[in-house]
């Protein structure tokens, strides 16, 4: 059951910040993905291939996919199809991957750079460094079936709003350092995914322009 009450409040949070809300619907049933659908919400996150396969091709055509779980090489030709925005790409070997499938399926395919900022080791992503250097990597090829659209970031699962602060800070100082430095196709930086039901709210201050919400909506399974 959708909490319409706090569905309503975090729309208007992340309107005020000019960002975009995306309901994580993973594990939720499609009965619950329509009522979520009739409120309005078009941008629907899921953790595994399979799962968004299966409902985007059950659910509207108009809804924007995105995979925010990791990423395995071998389901890059059954994402690439359904899913507007891939989230957690954190590796050469990936963004190579997705090239070729974009190749071969004729398709374009808007991805984001995960970086690691948790003090968590459990997390994927790139580190500071590996960043720098997929960059660079990405600059000197011809990729002319991906677009770099940003950065995303999972912060510390800690009751210590300063270090989820400054963990987000230092994902927006990142985002602005290599949008500056990278300015040629194909990067067109846009978007910093950053903040969950738990830490939405400091991501918008530190300047989030995507939130990726779940249990705050659709209670948890």
């Amino acid at each position: 059951m959708i909490n319409k009450l706090t569905l309503e409040k975090i729309q208007k949070e992340t309107e005020a910040y000019d960002a975009l809300l995306l309901a994580v619907t993973k594990t939720h049933p499609e009965e619950v993905l329509r009522e979520a659908y009739a409120l309005g919400l078009r941008h629907f996150g899921e953790n595994k291939v399979q799962e968004l396969e299966s409902k985007a091709l059950l659910l509207p055509n108009d809804i924007q996919w995105h995979l925010i779980g990791h990423l395995q090489t071998n389901k890059i030709k059954m994402c690439v199809p359904h899913t507007h925005l891939i989230h957690s790409v954190d590796s050469q070997k990936l963004i190579d991957t997705i090239q070729k499938e974009g190749e071969r399926q004729n398709k374009r395919i808007d991805i984001l750079l995960q970086l690691h900022i948790a003090q968590e080791s459990t997390k994927f992503g790139l580190t500071e460094q590996e960043l720098e250097s997929l960059c660079g990597y990405i600059s000197d090829q011809s990729f002319s079936n991906i677009t770099i659209k940003g950065l995303m970031g999972m912060a510390s699962l800690t009751s210590d709003t300063n270090q989820i602060r400054n963990e987000f800070k230092s994902l927006r100082r990142l985002f602005e350092r290599y949008s500056k430095q990278f300015t040629l196709p194909p990067f067109d930086w846009k978007e910093v995914s950053m903040g969950m039901t738990s830490d939405y709210k400091i991501a918008l201050e530190e300047g989030s322009t995507m939130i990726r919400v779940g249990s705050a909506i659709f209670g948890t399974r």
